[in-house]
């Protein structure tokens, strides 16, 4: 190993030029972000990835969003993982099978449902996805998506986050009493004969661990530490601590609101509910304007397996020639890459 990595992804990058693009989420550290030509929130690079002309794409972030990039990418493109072992443990709450399952159940008890992933789910659940009718979404358009997939049927099956689809819901105001959380087991619904199935919007029991983890205790500390402070959070968090906050968003809100923040409230306290990579690059950046502190400890374990280490050791391979692209099952690539599209489609790219 090099005894200066950052120094020698540098030259890799030089090495490559016009031919290398790397992408990373906002939550990926410091230290890989600084290499990135492109960083942003999924939806922000979800967006760019079709607008790259690199021939080769390394994505600092984790397994679905390079499964996605794959998706999206050009034929003569190839999209590279940094650690193909930085999974979601959300992304893993919404098995395929057992989704097909629940939406053949629906379906036969008379309450047919269209599907709407948040992009936080595996190619194989995005198939499915697009072959009953639904498509992606992100915690920047769930809104769109939401309203876009209740204009398709009846009802909307919204997995796997059921904080996000609260919030959501909230926001467009769809009434606690047309929601339904479902109870899933290993075999689809659970006494399904006792379920609120007709219900406007139907809920996947899952959720992000590192936003579930905030709670309304969180707020109230951090309003009697810093008096007079303004609070915000991911819409992954839960309801209840989303209500006690002064306004939610996606990463990209989040960012924007800090700077806005900075220039109109010099002085003034900012507590973000998020991911702490992105809140102390938000404090750093802001420094001499505002002072922006995280909510609680919160660290994504995976996010955190892509390193600058790591990075360096995909671009030596491939520049050796015996890097690992990713590779999506020719079966489920045209109905996930549709449930994408159609994200895109309604979100007017």
């Amino acid at each position: 190993m090099p005894k200066d990595i950052s120094a020698e992804i540098t030259s890799l990058k030089q090495r490559f030029g016009s031919r290398l693009c790397i992408m990373g989420h906002h939550y990926q550290h410091d230290m890989v972000v600084q290499h990135c030509d492109i960083t942003g929130d999924s939806l922000e690079l979800a967006r760019r990835v079709a607008q790259v002309q690199a021939e080769h794409i390394v994505f600092c972030g984790v397994w679905f969003m390079g499964e996605s990039a794959a998706l999206l990418a050009g034929h003569n493109q190839r999209v590279y993982l940094p650690n193909p072992d930085a999974d979601c443990l959300m992304s893993r709450m919404t098995p395929a099978r057992l989704v097909r399952t629940v939406l053949e159940q629906l379906a036969a008890a008379g309450h047919p449902a269209i599907p709407l992933a948040y992009v936080n789910t595996d190619v194989e659940l995005k198939a499915v996805v697009g072959e009953y009718g639904g498509a992606v979404c992100t915690s920047a358009n769930a809104r769109t998506m939401l309203r876009w997939a209740l204009g398709q049927g009846e009802r909307v099956l919204f997995l796997p986050d059921r904080h996000l689809g609260d919030n959501t819901a909230t926001q467009l105001g769809i009434d606690p009493e047309e929601r339904h959380v479902l109870r899933v087991g290993a075999r689809g619904l659970v006494q399904p004969e006792t379920q609120a199935l007709n219900r406007r919007l139907l809920l996947w029991p899952g959720c992000c661990a590192i936003h579930a983890r905030f709670s309304p205790d969180d707020v109230a500390a951090a309003r009697a530490t810093h008096p007079g402070c303004r609070i915000v959070a991911h819409p992954e968090c839960r309801e209840e601590v989303i209500a006690a906050c002064d306004a939610a968003g996606s990463t990209a809100f989040l960012i924007k609101e800090a700077e806005r923040l900075a220039a109109e409230t010099p002085g003034c306290t900012l507590v973000v509910g998020t991911e702490n990579n992105l809140v102390n690059r938000l404090a750093a950046r802001h420094a001499k304007q505002c002072r922006i502190v995280p909510l609680g400890h919160a660290i994504c374990g995976n996010m955190a397996k892509v390193t600058e280490k790591r990075l360096w050791q995909t671009l030596t391979a491939l520049d050796c020639g015996t890097a690992i692209p990713v590779t999506v099952d020719e079966n489920v690539q045209k109905p996930a890459r549709l449930a994408l599209t159609r994200m895109l489609a309604a979100c007017g790219q």
